[in-house]
């Protein structure tokens, strides 16, 4: 049978969780920033990436704005890194693209990202990586269930 844990191990464990997230967040802002963007406009960048980007599903999706999000594509045409067409398909529909310059931007933060994982995920034990991924199920479903989503 499994131990409860004690309150003072759960704290700590709170703690760790805590600073892996502000770890997590900082490095992706140090990545960000040293290719001239925020992680909002990397996010953007990302989704626009990938073909199937709507500027109103993406602010869902991030619980934020719709004129945040606009405001994010603005800065993106502006140092041109995506481009904007109406579309063939719908003329009430815009479709966003990345530019070449965007593209390359994306590549050398993706480049980044994965020299990134090769020097910190890829050198920890599978083992142990795969007890993570369970128990960090686990928690989130927990947590959902808790919080009612």
């Amino acid at each position: 049978m499994a131990k409860k844990p004690t309150l003072p191990l759960v704290h700590a464990a709170l703690a760790q969780l805590t600073r892996l997230c502000e770890l997590f967040d900082k490095r992706r802002e140090q990545l960000a920033s040293a290719a001239g963007l925020t992680v909002g406009q990397w996010g953007v960048l990302e989704q626009i990436s990938t073909e199937q980007f709507m500027p109103s599903m993406f602010a869902k999706s991030e619980e934020t704005s719709r004129a945040a999000v606009s405001k994010v594509i603005r800065q993106l045409l502006d140092r041109g890194l995506v481009q904007v067409a109406i579309s063939a398909a719908d003329g009430r529909q815009r479709d966003y693209a990345l530019t070449a310059d965007g593209r390359a931007m994306l590549g050398r933060l993706i480049a980044e990202r994965e020299r990134a994982i090769e020097a910190i995920w890829l050198r920890l034990d599978a083992d142990a990586l795969l007890q993570f991924n369970n128990f960090s199920e686990e928690l989130i479903g927990r947590i959902e269930r808790y919080a009612g989503e």
